[in-house]
């Protein structure tokens, strides 16, 4: 398509511009300087029709300093060196020059002649002069504009390619592509030069992305199934195990596998919403906190068992009976995971007697607070915690928060953690 490459091409029209400038304003000044003597000898010839038939001469020449014009004499009579004078009061030009006749004065100095040049009404008045200083930087102004267009112009033609790749990957949305937006971004259209290099990595980078994006798919829709059936099986095996006459010992191991299993689902849930790149719109879902906060408290109770702790829910700004307030937007199931591993969080960390545990459920914002020592710590040693504690779980819950737009922070001292989800 280019025959050059980009920075040919850019040097290229830098080397137009400027030769173009260059000549236009060689133009210019040459047709100043031609305008400019036209104007000159236009008055002179004008000043002499005037005084016709008796022509005035403007141009004398004297040897002797008395024969010069009365404001010359004292002047001269300092003994000027050779060359160029002007007097503008007296509007007269005057050249010195040695006589080259050979004749030298009694005191063997060289004697000089003088030659003067009236220009009273040929040279153009101040008036005039700010007129033609005004022409001419009217004229200097439009060449100016005339070379930035011009600039413009060439270095917009120099770096079309360029240009064109980028709109075209600025309408590319890279989290919805298909085949049409891979053949606007063939690296064919664009030539050979560092145009074209730029948009064959694009294309090739963006076919990984499509083929990513298809291989994920094809992972989450087979592993969403693949994984979920077993963990169903099992579930419903405990359920008919749990319908049966069963031992108190034998009840304890079933209620124990039952919330493995249940941890197993919903860390799978967990890691297959993360996975996917896009959910079918439903993280514009709107859906009721309430219910979730309460399923995540009944289902992580367990881990309360033996514990002297309390678990309180401030329902501040919220009608108790109103269960359907409030309203978060976003992804039912991301916002119960989130949920589910601060209240896990709150109650593995939480050491018998060192209560309560508070949910603090506001309209935009949910606050799990927890008390980490206290003066049960000098009845009992504190352990290590889960390495899926705050390490895990919180990074879940950031990434999550992430991706639905929502805000998660916390707070940690020596005293309590306080987590807090807004949306």
């Amino acid at each position: 398509m280019y025959r050059y490459s980009l920075r040919k091409r850019v040097a290229i029209a830098f080397a137009l511009c400027v030769a173009v400038l260059s000549v236009a304003w060689g133009f210019a000044f040459f047709s100043a300087i031609r305008l400019s003597e036209d104007h000159v000898l236009a008055n002179q010839l004008k000043q002499a029709a005037e005084s016709y038939p008796s022509l005035t001469m403007n141009l004398r020449g004297y040897d002797e300093i008395a024969s010069l014009p009365e404001s010359l004499r004292e002047w001269a009579q300092t003994n000027p060196d050779e060359g160029m004078y002007e007097f503008e009061t007296e509007e007269l030009h005057v050249a010195v020059v040695p006589i080259e006749n050979g004749k030298q004065a009694a005191d063997n100095e060289q004697r000089r002649a003088f030659v003067v040049f009236d220009v009273a009404g040929i040279e153009a008045a101040s008036s005039e002069d700010w007129w033609w200083l005004l022409a001419i930087t009217g004229a200097v102004g439009t060449l100016g504009a005339l070379g930035f267009g011009l600039g413009v112009l060439v270095m917009r033609r120099a770096v079309a390619p360029v240009v064109q790749l980028a709109k075209v990957v600025a309408d590319i949305d890279p989290e919805k592509l298909s085949a049409d937006d891979l053949k606007l971004i063939e690296s064919s259209r664009f030539g050979d030069d560092e145009v074209g290099v730029l948009a064959k990595t694009i294309e090739k980078t963006l076919e990984r992305i499509s083929a990513f994006v298809e291989r994920e798919r094809y992972f989450t829709g087979s592993a969403s199934h693949e994984l979920r059936t077993p963990i169903t099986v099992i579930m419903g095996a405990l359920e008919l195990l749990e319908q049966s006459d069963l031992s108190t010992a034998d009840a304890k191991v079933v209620d124990r596998v039952r919330r493995a299993t249940f941890e197993m689902k919903a860390t799978i849930e967990t890691f297959l919403c993360l996975a996917r790149e896009a959910d079918d719109g439903l993280y514009d879902e709107q859906f009721s906190v309430m219910p979730l906060v309460s399923q995540a408290i009944d289902q992580h109770r367990h881990l309360l068992n033996g514990k002297f702790v309390d678990v309180e829910i401030d329902l501040n700004d919220v009608e108790i009976d109103d269960l359907s307030k409030p309203i978060a937007c976003g992804h039912s199931q991301a916002f119960s995971i989130a949920v589910n591993n601060l209240v896990r969080n709150a109650f593995q960390h939480t050491l018998d007697g060192q209560g309560p545990i508070t949910i603090h459920i506001k309209e935009r914002v949910l606050f799990v607070t927890n008390q980490v020592s206290s003066e049960a710590n000098e009845r009992h040693t504190p352990t290590e915690p889960p390495s899926s504690g705050y390490g895990l779980g919180l990074g879940i819950v950031q990434r999550l928060c992430e991706r639905n737009g929502w805000s998660f922070s916390l707070h940690a001292d020596e005293a309590r953690v306080a987590a807090s989800l807004a949306w």
